[in-house]
């Protein structure tokens, strides 16, 4: 299991019990049994295919149990709901030919370049926003995350965002969307955001942030920072991360290339061809990477998890009063460029 997973210091989980290191394989061992007990697992082995043993190996269950504070009856029923997920909805299966109108304006992609700690950096825009189906975003930010992880070193299982709000207005506003993009990265992706970037967000957005912070668990909002290219320390935080010769000009760095949806496409169409050959070398090799699922049918369409787990009923959303309320900022701040949102 990779080292860099594993605290040295004890962990408390929900039950008061004291977890260490020494502790986590058979945390992990536990999460599988009880998944392995399921009376559909042979279905669900024939279903996911080469898929079952990736979601089963010892990285995927401790990332469940993490994102659960290592409650092994809470991630198995997380994982159980993925395994699900991921036998109907297939985003193994995406190719760049399902999702290629999605992009062609450069609202999500992959970046060229790396983080300092190796991580995959996925660029968003959300002013380049070129469509109204949230089914369609959704399929094409599922793409971009199993493509993005693909890429992922062996010692590294996480991915920065970094979101250029410039441009940014009223009409790039949806909660609906945020909201089924928290579902998908939360319960589906746990512990694959190491950091979101918020490169200046104008101070209307300020609402619309204080909406959607309930419908993401306290983890995920510890991981997001808004920063400010007038702010001197935006260069110092952009330096610790990134290789400024690297970066793009767009958040200060020296790289001033442009996305290209054709050169975008080559890349995609060759990374899909990778994938499809490493899933299959995999599957050939006999790759050690363990078990199996369960099932317990779970509705989180209209729920949110906490920090631990637990389904929480989604506070009442007044959009009106929301919008209305960035629209006052907006109107009093210039623009709402000129005003700070605290982390």
């Amino acid at each position: 299991m990779n080292p860099q997973l594993m605290s040295p210091q004890l962990r408390k989980t929900n039950s008061n019990v004291s977890v260490s290191p020494q502790d986590y394989p058979k945390l992990i061992n536990e999460v599988r049994k009880a998944i392995e007990k399921h009376a559909s697992i042979d279905k669900i082995k024939q279903k996911l295919g080469d898929e079952y043993a990736r979601c089963l190996s010892d990285q995927s269950i401790s990332r469940y149990l993490r994102a659960r504070n290592w409650n092994v009856k809470k991630a198995e029923k997380m994982l159980e709901a993925s395994l699900i997920w991921r036998m109907n909805y297939k985003p193994e299966q995406i190719r760049w030919e399902h999702v290629a109108a999605e992009a062609e304006t450069g609202k999500l992609y992959r970046s060229s370049f790396m983080d300092k700690q190796g991580r995959s950096v996925l660029v968003m825009r959300p002013r380049c926003q070129n469509s109204k189906s949230t089914r369609a975003q959704i399929k094409y930010l599922v793409y971009c995350m199993e493509n993005a992880i693909f890429h992922l070193p062996p010692e590294q299982e996480q991915m920065v965002w970094l979101i250029d709000f410039h441009g940014f207005s009223m009409s790039n506003i949806s909660i609906k969307s945020t909201k089924e993009t928290a579902h998908i990265l939360q319960d589906h992706y746990p512990e694959r955001l190491g950091l979101a970037i918020l490169y200046n967000p104008p101070k209307f957005f300020e609402p619309f942030w204080k909406v959607v912070k309930p419908f993401l668990e306290p983890k995920t909002t510890s991981k997001v920072k808004f920063v400010y290219s007038d702010d001197p320390n935006t260069k110092n935080i952009m330096e610790s991360l990134f290789y400024i010769d690297k970066l793009e000009s767009a958040f200060g760095g020296k790289n001033e290339a442009k996305f290209d949806v054709r050169i975008y496409a080559e890349r995609m169409k060759d990374d899909d061809a990778k994938r499809l050959a490493s899933h299959k070398g995999e599957s050939s090799s006999g790759a050690a990477l363990s078990r199996v699922p369960t099932i317990s049918e779970s509705n989180h369409m209209n729920t949110d998890s906490d920090s631990d787990g637990e389904k929480t009923k989604s506070p009442e959303i007044n959009e009106e009063e929301m919008l209305a309320e960035s629209e006052k900022i907006a109107k009093a701040d210039g623009g709402g460029i000129g005003g700070r949102i605290e982390n």
